[in-house]
């Protein structure tokens, strides 16, 4: 599936990847779990996304976990599979929840500092008290993706932005200055949406879309 990932009517592109826990040691097997699989994709409409989890073998596999669904709504930076979508769709309203996805080509030769610079952001973010889940992936050699759900669009800019109380606050923002100086990525993504509708478990538990 990391090689050839699959393909289906409707579907517009998916990236296969292997679960990851944020923050864990970099030589941990909780740092790649390869029998967990992690899955983000773009599909023309839920009709598609349905037939794919009924009829298709690794759908219903799939279908037997846990997933969001989603409705874009900005991105930041460009990924040469998703550069057809737009900046900005749509104003956020800043109390409604949000998830957020980043998706990453690493530079191979970056990659020790990417490490030294990203973990402490790792750690940020899973620990952030309007976190409701936090989630990385990678595929290897050099595809990284984050998933983040928020309780509110406010809660994840004053994150990005270093607004936080504590000592941890500015991580993120001294990151991406780090980033500006020298590239981590060949290419780099964040992309916004808004949560529609959750379905089945993870790890035995549910609801981590706030109401």
């Amino acid at each position: 599936m990391f090689l050839r990932p699959p393909s289906a009517s409707g579907l517009h592109h998916i990236e296969v990847l292997a679960e990851m826990e944020l923050g864990a040691p970099v030589v941990s097997s909780r740092r790649m779990r390869l029998r967990h699989l992690a899955v983000f994709a773009e599909w023309a409409d839920e009709t598609a996304l349905e037939d794919f989890l009924t009829r298709r073998p690794f759908g219903r596999a799939l279908g037997a976990g846990w997933h969001v669904r989603l409705e874009f709504m900005r991105r930041w930076g460009t990924i040469r599979e998703l550069s057809h979508l737009p900046p900005e769709v749509g104003r956020t309203d800043p109390g409604e929840p949000v998830v957020a996805v980043t998706l990453a080509r690493t530079r191979l030769p970056e990659l020790p500092r990417f490490i030294r610079w990203g973990r402490p952001v790792e750690r940020q973010v899973r620990d952030h008290p309007e976190v409701t889940l936090a989630l990385a992936a990678m595929r290897p050699v050099r595809t990284v993706s984050t998933f983040s759900v928020w309780t509110s669009a406010r809660a994840m800019t004053g994150m990005v932005f270093g607004r936080d109380d504590g000592d941890a606050a500015h991580r993120h923002s001294a990151a991406m200055v780090e980033r500006d100086r020298r590239d981590f990525h060949h290419e780099f993504t964040t992309l916004r949406f808004r949560p529609l509708s959750e379905h089945g478990s993870w790890r035995g538990r549910s609801n981590f879309i706030p109401a």
